[in-house]
């Protein structure tokens, strides 16, 4: 069913707030983090684009906002891929995902990932948030040493998901007990590997 159009722009109200909210969060589930613009979600909710500023700043603070993550790990990835490059960026990025995840927010960490299981419309967002704020902040560092990033993301994507479930969902035994060296040293080589393999193994 069409979705009625709303009448004129509102200025800001306690209600607006929460109206840019929704009306991003379906947009970008629907068609995707790129392809919206801020000018699109303030007419879709009805509202002066300069609110959207007002309230949110950028589009990827919104973005932020509408799935409700605790904290953007974009920035904290590229520090750990500045900090050496390739060589040994699996311990790394171990380190810092157990020091997350590991934080004061992971109660909230994880309800964004048991929502983005349960529903559909969250876990495409949860992709777009993998795709824009991880794959291309690992373009941006070690696009000059690593090729076919997409890819080979895709891959770190399954350790660290996978991670994320047997450890802080599921709990098990050892894995959940295990310190963020233990995993630095047994999981940092798989994504080491994933960064360097022969790209022609992607192709077979």
């Amino acid at each position: 069913m069409a979705r009625t159009k709303r009448a004129g722009r509102r200025s800001g109200n306690p209600d607006t707030k929460a109206e840019i909210l929704a009306a991003a969060r379906r947009l970008f589930a629907e068609e995707g983090f790129e392809s919206i613009s801020m000018r699109r979600i303030a007419s879709e909710a009805g509202v002066d684009p300069s609110l959207i500023h007002h309230y949110f700043g950028s589009k990827d603070d919104l973005f932020l906002a509408a799935i409700e993550l605790p904290l953007d790990p974009a920035p904290e990835v590229a520090t750990v891929l500045k900090a050496g490059g390739v060589e040994g960026a699996g311990g790394r990025l171990m380190h810092a995902f157990v020091s997350i995840w590991d934080g004061p927010h992971q109660d909230k960490l994880l309800a964004v990932v048991r929502t983005s299981l349960s529903k559909p419309a969250m876990s495409f967002v949860l992709r777009q948030l993998f795709e824009h704020r991880i794959v291309k902040t690992v373009q941006d560092v070690l696009g000059e040493e690593v090729d076919r990033v997409p890819v080979r993301a895709s891959f770190i994507a399954s350790q660290v998901f996978g991670l994320v479930v047997a450890r802080y969902i599921l709990k098990l035994e050892p894995l959940a007990s295990l310190s963020a060296d233990q995993l630095a040293e047994t999981i940092g080589p798989t994504i080491d590997r994933y960064l360097t393999m022969p790209v022609d193994q992607f192709e077979r």
